[in-house]
């Protein structure tokens, strides 16, 4: 965008009149193709939200009697009610917690640790461990059922951790599944950031006395606040909709997550959709509230180093 300054000398000085003629770019074909990609794409992400927001709202009969996409006679809220009740979702959303809470701080906290050794110090072994725990994200994880299963059963637990006496069958198993397919890719991330911070830094803190611990918790963390709030964000998001290992070692079902309560809505012969619809709101919400929470520092977190070299 080009700006011309046109100013008139007739007349006294403080009477001269300035004149700003405003040339604007002419618009390119391949922005064009840009924009129009890009409405397209987020109108065909946000469909799935918006049909089911809207199916929410309708009674099952009359959308199953007109059709999914046919002009709402009604609109209410009882399907929220319904989903309330069938679906037990306050203790959902306990379950959900105790096992989520505990995944995010253990997998942030040692894949933070496991980055600064990794990134902020040279020695013999640290490529090979950042490479093996960036390895580890490629295990197909369904593969690994069976012998974490029977593993699992072989470790005994005190029945107020567990309902079936062993790690299969309680929270811990879940947690610790989490822990071990998550940390490879946040040691990945961090370690990447960690790095285009001056190890200057280190050597400051070292000279005037700063331990280990220090260092890392006063100096390096504080610093990463950007990718760890992307990093808690993805992961949030990761592990509230984990649906499969809570499946297969959660055995009640009253002590599953959240992701669950949708399976226990689907009926024998015939499923209320509009029910599962509204269901699938109260699921995604907390998802939504963390995302609009750490929005600045999600996408600060991910734009690092666009701008670089």
């Amino acid at each position: 965008m080009t700006d011309t300054a046109i100013t008139s000398t007739t007349g006294a000085p403080e009477k001269a009149t300035r004149l700003i003629v405003t040339k604007k770019k002419p618009l390119r074909p391949a922005r064009v193709v840009l924009h129009v990609f890009l409405i397209v794409m987020g109108i065909l992400w946000m469909t799935p939200l918006v049909m089911s927001l809207y199916a929410s709202f309708r009674p099952f009969s009359e959308t199953q009697a007109d059709g999914f996409l046919s002009l709402p006679k009604e609109l209410n809220l009882d399907n929220y009610q319904d989903a309330l009740e069938q679906g037990d979702f306050l203790d959902k959303y306990w379950n959900t917690a105790l096992i989520l809470f505990p995944s995010l701080l253990l997998t942030l906290f040692l894949a933070s640790m496991i980055a600064f050794v990794a990134s902020r110090y040279t020695w013999r072994f640290n490529i090979f461990f950042l490479v093996l725990f960036t390895a580890g994200n490629l295990l197909p994880q369904q593969i690994m059922v069976a012998p974490l299963f029977q593993a699992f059963r072989r470790i005994p637990l005190p029945d107020f951790m567990s309902n079936s006496g062993n790690l299969n069958g309680s929270n811990w198993a879940i947690i610790l599944l989490h822990v071990g397919f998550q940390m490879g890719f946040c040691t990945f991330v961090l370690s990447n950031y960690m790095k285009l911070l001056p190890k200057e830094l280190n050597e400051a803190a070292m000279v005037d006395g700063a331990s280990l611990w220090t260092i890392y918790s006063k100096v390096v963390m504080p610093l990463t606040r950007p990718a760890m709030a992307a990093l808690a964000t993805l992961e949030f998001a990761w592990i509230y909709n984990d649906f499969f290992w809570a499946v297969i070692f959660e055995q009640r079902g009253d002590d599953r997550p959240i992701t669950s309560a949708l399976a226990n809505l689907g009926g024998e012969f015939v499923t209320d959709t509009n029910v599962v619809a509204a269901a699938s709101i109260f699921v995604i919400i907390p998802v939504m509230i963390v995302y609009f929470a750490l929005q600045k520092h999600f996408i600060a977190g991910l734009t690092l180093g666009s701008t670089k070299g």
